[in-house]
């Protein structure tokens, strides 16, 4: 790469944050982040370098696309819509490791990228760019400029491919701005954290329930997977109370300034929280805590005599199959020493035959002898 590549990024026309429209927020579709999870491990898994990407969507309005309100109130800007990303696509994207502000984007990729998805999907358009970040990198504001030649307030969205915190979601979304101050000094770029968050449509819910069936953990039961829902829960909330804390102990110990919109939010916030001293309720509870504990114990009881009764079960079948073992083993004894007996009452027949074969035998020979005699006796 060299310096003459970074020079394709030429800024379009900037434009004040007077003029700029800021969504209310930037609703991420599971395709977007299953295709931005793909992009990195096909091309950049190896060598760990973020990958960066076209978003295409649709900007909506009190039901409207493509139709973002204006308005401003001292310098701030107000939301102007909900961004929809429902779709995004991958871009050739090199960048020196050694010099951020050396990188190259090929524009001809994405305009005929872009042609294409035009012509499957009209109404998708051009809202921002993805990278893998992790985080804000040099040149994320001149290839900002970049996107500005295909839609006027481009979007970055920041997709973690490798999520640490299970609390949170792998999103961050961005939008370049020009900060004007009241000193006259020159004004600058820099990027304005925009409120992201994960939707689907029900066609998608189903897919990615479908892929999710491939990866789930079948031996975790329905009750874990609330339970561990419930406790994830609640970790996000203690999570966002600390944050809040700090804030306060910051705006506090003057290490920030005072914010009146913040101050009443809070306020608002905590007048909502309900009166946890009043009897009525506190009775309530208790009621309602002793009802659970009892449902508890009583489970409890039933599963430990379940228990005792499978022992008691496991004992007799084991019983009865030691009987039955011993039964079989005690009729082989007796039919094995039966069929002894008859062999042996067999073997005791024949040779008794063969004694009295051979006393007939032998009383033959000495009646054969004495006819012989006494006939040789009458010659004489």
């Amino acid at each position: 790469m060299a310096n003459s590549v970074a020079a394709n990024a030429t800024p379009a026309t900037q434009l004040s944050t007077h003029l700029a429209a800021v969504p209310t927020s930037v609703i991420v579709h599971p395709l977007v982040l299953l295709s931005a999870t793909d992009h990195y491990m096909r091309v950049n898994k190896e060598t760990s370098k973020r990958v960066v990407g076209v978003l295409l969507g649709a900007k909506e309005i009190a039901g409207e696309r493509d139709s973002w309100k204006v308005t401003t109130h001292e310098g701030q800007y107000s939301q102007a819509g909900i961004l929809n990303v429902t779709n995004s696509f991958a871009l050739p994207f090199e960048e020196d490791s050694k010099d951020p502000k050396i990188w190259f984007l090929d524009h001809n990729y994405l305009e005929n990228m872009y042609a294409m998805f035009k012509k499957v999907n009209a109404r998708e358009k051009i809202v921002g760019w993805y990278s893998t970040g992790p985080k804000i990198r040099t040149a994320d504001l001149e290839i900002n400029e970049v996107f500005k030649k295909y839609t006027k307030n481009p979007v970055l969205v920041i997709i973690d491919v490798h999520p640490q915190d299970e609390l949170g979601i792998p999103t961050d979304a961005y939008m370049a701005v020009e900060e004007v101050k009241d000193d006259g000094t020159p004004t600058r770029r820099s990027f304005q954290h925009l409120p992201s968050e994960i939707g689907a449509e029900e066609a998608e819910e189903i897919g990615v329930e479908h892929l999710l069936r491939d990866i789930k953990d079948t031996t975790v039961s329905t009750l874990a997977e609330r339970v561990h829902a419930k406790l994830t829960s609640l970790k996000g909330l203690k999570a966002r109370l600390e944050d809040i804390q700090q804030y306060l102990e910051a705006v506090a110990a003057g290490k920030m300034p005072v914010n009146h919109e913040v101050s009443f939010l809070l306020q608002e916030t905590f007048n909502l929280l309900p009166n946890l001293n009043v009897q009525e309720l506190v009775q309530a509870f208790s009621v309602k805590t002793n009802d659970m504990m009892l449902v508890i114990y009583i489970s409890s009881l039933i599963r430990s005599v379940i228990a005792l009764h499978n022992l008691i079960n496991n004992k007799l079948a084991l019983k009865d199959a030691e009987n039955e073992g011993d039964k079989k083993e005690t009729d082989k004894k007796e039919s094995d020493k039966k069929e002894g007996d008859k062999k042996e009452g067999d073997k005791k027949d024949g040779d008794k035959k063969d004694a009295d074969k051979k006393d007939a035998d032998k009383k033959e020979k000495d009646s054969e002898k004495k006819d012989k005699s006494s006939a040789k006796e009458s010659d004489k």
